[in-house]
């Protein structure tokens, strides 16, 4: 049976999953900010899965795109062998790069979106983690203390950043920093998703979020705030 999915759109929730022996505490919040009219990014919870995707397109395209892949997403289970996941993901996102292609726009800009997050996953006896990619919506984990960024951004200016023409702080307020190289939709062909694994220990910290958070703030500043809080929910 399918895990029992919320998707998270202009609220906040909380709560707790018992799985494989991990406690996980987990806290989405969504808000739309101050300066767009429509919240185009949403997040999708279920038991030891959580994703963001954050839709492009204009007016309600994005929102409806942002949507789309999260439902389709929803249908890949958690708890399953890693190599099983992972081929379930990738059958989830051609699915969703179909559904999402078909959505209509009111302007040349066809909707697209963002995906990211982790599913946990057994691997060799024990839980892992296995996180998907596709766009710049990002996933961390910050462990001991240090905030590391797990995922790689399908990005104009990223690709500056690998070549050394720009430097991290110079790519978050570069005017390209919105050119994304890889998305589900946005006139794509076969969707082209990273996948990274690593052991799911306790008193690690996944943040999954997209650049309305990471635009505005560094990640010094992120890791501060994990680090402070009192739990996801704060």
């Amino acid at each position: 049976t399918m895990d029992a999915a919320t998707i998270v759109r202009d609220e906040s929730r909380c709560g707790t999953d018992t799985l494989a022996g991990l406690v996980l505490e987990w806290a989405a919040v969504c808000n739309v900010g101050r300066v767009r009219e429509a919240n185009e990014d949403a997040a999708l919870v279920a038991p030891g899965k959580y994703l963001l995707a954050d839709g492009m397109g204009g007016h309600d395209s994005g929102e409806v795109a942002s949507e789309t892949a999260l439902l389709t997403l929803a249908d890949v289970e958690s708890l399953h062998d890693q190599t099983q996941t992972q081929l379930a993901l990738i059958d989830s996102l051609v699915r969703a790069q179909e559904r999402v292609g078909e959505i209509a726009t009111e302007t040349e800009r066809r909707a697209g979106t963002t995906a990211t997050g982790a599913v946990l996953v057994m691997h060799e006896g024990a839980p892992h983690w296995l996180v998907v990619n596709i766009g710049d919506s990002r996933t961390y984990r910050m462990q001991g203390g240090m905030l590391t960024q797990l995922t790689v951004d399908h990005s104009q200016v990223q690709e500056f950043v690998d070549a050394g023409f720009l430097t991290p702080e110079q790519a978050r307020v570069d005017p390209r920093r919105n050119v994304i190289t890889r998305a589900l939709g946005a006139g794509m062909a076969e969707p082209d998703a990273d996948f990274f694994s690593m052991p799911a220990l306790p008193g690690d910290t996944i943040l999954v979020c997209s650049d309305g958070l990471t635009g505005e703030l560094p990640d010094e500043e992120i890791a501060d705030i994990l680090a402070d809080a009192d739990g996801p929910e704060k």
